[in-house]
């Protein structure tokens, strides 16, 4: 221990009172810096719950039963990588619902709380996470619909010759992906869904995506004209752009398709390049912004699912991901309306399974 000397100083030159000033400041220092660390820890905590609470979701694995197409095997990994390596299958929908003000604003009409599947993308993750094939199902596609529970009980009829995007406007999410599954032979083990105002946030959020497209645009009824080249588009311009279909080609969702599966690539590109994990603040903007318009099974629920399945795919680049359209031909009953064409629609699937 230290003792003052004959000047009341100790051996360091300073005296009790100044020993005890520069107590009390250091106290101060670290209170001040306990209650910063409490309070990023509590705003953290906030942060989890916030965007915890934005998902939404289904219980479709319940709601099916058993009566479904087999799991996929998969082998276990050699590595002791704590992230799922697993092929893995994911019906991916983009919703038309008007529900909320932001979804009517951006996609015009009512409040009404009907909706429809507008987009619908198997997305088939090979073992190892590395590559990846998403199919576009026409949403024009006329399907077998099988019989669906319903969430109030009962169930719905099977119909035959109907649109594809019915299943999801009489039966929700569990009609969806049952239909689906009829139609492809393959399980899905994820259901993940995002409205429009999700999709416009989560875009904004990256900072927009440069898309380039090969023709002029000018689709009065998603209120986009582009001119052909190249153009980086913010949140609602890339909403428009998916949902383009009357202002290029013959019109036809085909066309629709093409536009969508280019910016499923850019956006690709766009995450690859988007340094989110150095930016906080960025991070949580886009995690914001995808949780409040999602909708998932029960398997993706929370945000440590959804993390560790984003983890699990940081391989996937637009260079190792392949976009295709489930072969179709006219509907000989409707040349409005597609059939799946076979052979060729089959084999696709069979390749997936």
């Amino acid at each position: 221990m230290t003792g003052l000397g004959a000047n009341g100083r100790d051996a360091n030159g300073d005296d009790g009172r100044h020993v005890g000033r520069r107590s009390r400041v250091l106290k101060t220092v670290g209170l001040v810096l306990t209650g910063t660390l409490l309070l990023g820890a509590g705003a953290a905590g906030w942060a989890y719950w916030h965007l915890n609470d934005n998902i939404k979701s289904v219980d479709i694995n319940s709601a099916l039963g058993d009566n479904r197409p087999p799991r996929a095997m998969t082998t276990p990994s050699p590595s002791a990588s704590p992230l799922p390596t697993g092929s893995l299958s994911i019906l991916v929908l983009g919703s038309d619902s008007r529900t909320g003000a932001e979804n009517q604003e951006l996609g015009g009409g009512s409040g009404d709380s009907g909706a429809r599947s507008d987009t619908a993308m198997v997305v088939h993750v090979d073992a190892g996470r590395t590559a990846a094939t998403v199919v576009s199902i026409p949403r024009d596609t006329l399907v077998t619909r099988p019989s669906c529970p319903l969430p109030s009980g009962g169930t719905t009829r099977e119909a035959y010759n109907t649109m594809f995007n019915s299943a999801y406007a009489v039966g929700g999410p569990v009609c969806a992906v049952k239909t689906v599954e009829s139609l492809t032979g393959i399980r899905m083990d994820h259901y993940l869904e995002i409205d429009f105002s999700g999709f416009a946030k989560l875009v904004d959020a990256l900072g927009g995506v440069t898309v380039t497209t090969d023709e002029d645009i000018d689709d009065e009824d998603s209120h986009l004209t582009l001119a052909a080249g190249t153009h980086h588009l913010d949140g609602e311009q890339a909403l428009a752009l998916a949902r383009t279909r009357h202002g290029i080609g013959d019109g036809s969702d085909l066309g629709r398709i093409g536009l969508q599966q280019n910016l499923v690539k850019a956006l690709l590109d766009q995450i690859s390049t988007t340094s989110l994990l150095t930016d906080p603040a960025g991070l949580y903007r886009a995690a914001d912004a995808v949780t409040a318009g999602l909708t998932t099974d029960t398997g993706l629920d929370s945000l440590n699912e959804l993390m560790s399945l984003g983890q699990s795919l940081r391989g996937l680049t637009s260079d190792t991901v392949r976009t295709v359209t489930m072969p179709v031909a006219p509907a000989p009953s409707d040349r409005n309306r597609v059939v799946a064409q076979e052979p060729e629609a089959g084999e696709l699937w069979e390749s997936l399974r």
